[in-house]
């Protein structure tokens, strides 16, 4: 079973169990979960979300992205989906699902309410953002396959883990709260390319803070309801690999492997623009064909064909190429428009790529051949996994958060989260609405 291996995980791992590197890896993260948030705060869907819980009038806890405080869960909800409004959030291939969305706001929330320290607030959610990707491995590529949505299903676990933590749970009570999660942990991957991808990672923070406050009053559901028959694992098509899952738990952190995104798409479509990153910008008639070969699992997520909203255009391979090829700035949010979806050049481009599966490719690489009318054939690859220190990281990191929110707002945040200031700095920092990034 996996449970109680992660409760104990959970609630007594300490603060000197992680290295300098992951730490900062985390504070990394942070930042670019809040620049993330703070660009996306007028998205549509951001605006409906936190009309919704504003014009409730709940109690005033904690700050949303663009708005005032509210209730700890509808802060949860409202800047979980807020931060994955651009798609622009982190990546972890381990279980394919972006942690920071589902983990941090629960956490930020709980510790504006409660005021917790800083350095408390970020080792829970490392604590959270581990479980996460843990629990995420132990769900396995069927869950995935199977049309389930790893940040909202595995991210509901890491946003309970990171909440029990901070509200002191015991390792039986943070196993009752990963119990009632199971039954409370949702969303599918049908919602890409919608309002509802975003919505997913709001419903997972919100999940995980409910189940952690109903376990510190007393509520007293199945602590076995991750792994106990006809729980999550049972009907959500889990593989159930303890042991990959609990491999060196405390000791080794998955989470090094984090990636973060510098194009605001799917993730899958990464390796492909990279891969044409340094490609000279050719003229649209030279082209004559474009194939991209991919792992067979992005097939399903992110190719849409022929998009028509700057949404569906995240998924699509066959868009996206056509953009970078045409010269658009990937890597700003404004690209996605749905205007673009119906350009002329962009069309005639999109309708001369082919995208394949191959399965001789991992997830994170990509092989792009393009010909030309001369009988030129340009062939170039990309793997995401290629070695970036911590340095380059840092350097592009910031780079993006400066590009989305300001360089002085960037710069502020960051020295707040590198010295694990109170996390009320941060709600206040989130609250205002004007950002660098345009509504489109």
């Amino acid at each position: 079973m996996i449970t109680p291996g992660l409760a104990d995980f959970i609630a007594f791992t300490e603060k000197t169990a992680a290295p300098w590197q992951t730490k900062r890896l985390l504070c990394l993260s942070m930042l670019d979960w809040v620049a993330c948030g703070i660009a996306g705060a007028n998205e549509p869907v951001s605006r409906i979300t936190r009309g919704l819980v504003e014009e409730e009038a709940g109690a005033k806890q904690a700050h949303v992205f663009g708005g005032h405080r509210v209730p700890v869960r509808a802060a949860a909800l409202v800047n979980g989906t807020v931060s994955h409004a651009l798609d622009f959030d982190d990546t972890h291939f381990a279980h394919i699902g972006h942690p920071s969305v589902a983990v941090i706001p629960a956490a930020l929330a709980l510790a504006e309410h409660h005021d917790v320290s800083g350095s408390v607030l970020q080792h829970a959610m490392l604590l959270g953002i581990e479980t996460s990707i843990r629990v995420g491995i132990w769900l396995g590529r069927t869950h995935y396959q199977t049309g389930f949505h790893q940040t909202a299903t595995a991210g509901t676990f890491g946003a309970t883990a990171a909440s029990a933590r901070l509200l002191g749970l015991d390792a039986s009570g943070t196993a009752a709260a990963l119990g009632l999660a199971a039954t409370r942990a949702s969303g599918l991957q049908s919602q890409f390319g919608t309002m509802g991808k975003p919505f997913n990672a709001g419903i997972a923070a919100a999940n995980g803070v409910e189940a952690s406050l109903l376990i510190a009053r007393g509520f007293e559901p199945n602590s076995s309801g991750i792994d106990t028959l006809q729980g999550f694992g049972d009907t959500h098509a889990s593989e159930r690999d303890v042991e990959s899952a609990l491999f060196e738990l405390g000791k080794r952190w998955i989470f090094d492997g984090i990636h973060h995104k510098f194009h605001a798409c799917c993730h899958g479509l990464h390796a492909t623009l990279e891969a044409i990153a340094n490609y000279d910008r050719p003229k649209l008639d030279d082209i004559v064909s474009v194939s991209v070969a991919t792992h067979p699992r992005w097939l399903t997520v992110c190719n849409e064909s022929k998009p028509s909203t700057g949404l569906g255009a995240k998924f699509s391979f066959r868009l996206v190429v056509a953009l970078a090829l045409l010269g658009y700035d990937t890597a700003s949010p404004e690209t996605f428009r749905d205007e673009l979806c119906f350009n002329p050049d962009v069309l005639t481009l999109r309708d001369r790529v082919a995208v394949a599966g191959c399965s001789g490719l991992s997830e994170t690489q990509a092989q792009v051949e393009i010909a030309h009318k001369k009988n030129e054939m340009h062939k170039m690859f990309y793997d995401l996994d290629a070695p970036m220190s911590l340095s380059e990281r840092e350097t592009r990191i910031f780079a993006k958060a400066a590009t989305l929110v300001g360089e002085e707002r960037a710069s502020k945040l960051w020295d707040i989260i590198e010295k694990q200031s109170d996390p009320s700095e941060i709600g206040l920092l989130i609250r205002a609405s004007e950002t660098r990034h345009k509504n489109h």
